[in-house]
């Protein structure tokens, strides 16, 4: 495989299953050194074992953990030049918004918006000393869309996710660092199937609006990632990257 990241240094969050292993899987068969950030110490060691990387334990909704794993990736490696910025969850309770309470709300915006800033924060300086870097941060094609099968603090998120990214892409432009939003379709990662694979029923009801008709792999989001990480994306920046199937641009799918 060709090394694109031969030489360069890429932190995940979340990198222990799902979206995050297959993207460390694949960075580091480019030639990345990948540190795993992760709240789990088994399977974050695992993950960075697997691919000859570092783990860095990180609750990545505190902002001195998150602060240190950069630092620590730095202090060990020499550099960040990409960071993933992938953790996040979708807990049943984050329903309709008739049904979804206070603190689930909160709890999904400190996950899977707030850990996003504090990981942009952390990180920017170590890449403005560089002159360069790449960010993504996972955000969803239901950033661009609407629902009636609503989980409404996830929702607005990957919403904020988006917006986010968007600002800070542009900001950073003229200092060499990209900033892009990730915003993949339904996934078949264990989260996806414990959400809605499980019940045939729910499972249909999303799969007849994907064009192609299923849900993607990991690989193939990773596959994505890898491309706005690598220098074959040097001119897209502050964009919404789609790997959705087609799902996004739909009116009406395939028999």
């Amino acid at each position: 495989m060709v090394q694109r990241f031969e030489g360069r240094v890429a932190v995940i969050t979340g990198g222990s299953s799902g979206i995050g292993l297959a993207t460390a899987r694949r960075l580091a068969s480019e030639g990345a050194k990948v540190v795993i950030g992760d709240i789990s110490a088994e399977q974050g060691k695992a993950a960075a074992d697997e691919v000859g990387g570092l783990f860095v334990q990180a609750d990545v909704t505190d902002a001195d953990q998150v602060e240190a794993l950069f630092q620590t990736t730095v202090d060990t490696f020499g550099s960040v030049d990409v960071a993933f910025n992938n953790a996040g969850i979708s807990p049943p309770e984050d329903d309709s918004i008739l049904t979804t309470g206070i603190d689930a709300w909160e709890k999904v915006q400190k996950v899977n918006l707030t850990s996003v800033y504090l990981c942009c924060k952390a990180v920017l300086p170590h890449m403005q000393r560089q002159g360069k870097g790449s960010i993504i941060n996972t955000a969803s094609f239901v950033a661009v869309m609407g629902a009636a099968t609503s989980q409404i603090s996830y929702t607005a998120s990957k919403g904020g996710v988006l917006a986010m990214s968007r600002e800070l892409g542009v900001q950073f432009a003229r200092e060499n660092i990209r900033v892009n939003a990730l915003c993949p379709g339904p996934v078949n990662t264990p989260l996806l199937k414990e959400l809605f694979a499980k019940d045939p029923e729910r499972a249909a009801r999303r799969l007849v609006h994907v064009p192609v008709g299923r849900f993607a792999e990991p690989e193939e989001i990773a596959a994505a990632v890898a491309f706005l990480a690598s220098d074959d994306a040097s001119f897209i920046t502050a964009s919404q990257f789609l790997v959705d199937g087609g799902i996004s641009g739909a009116y009406v799918t395939p028999l």
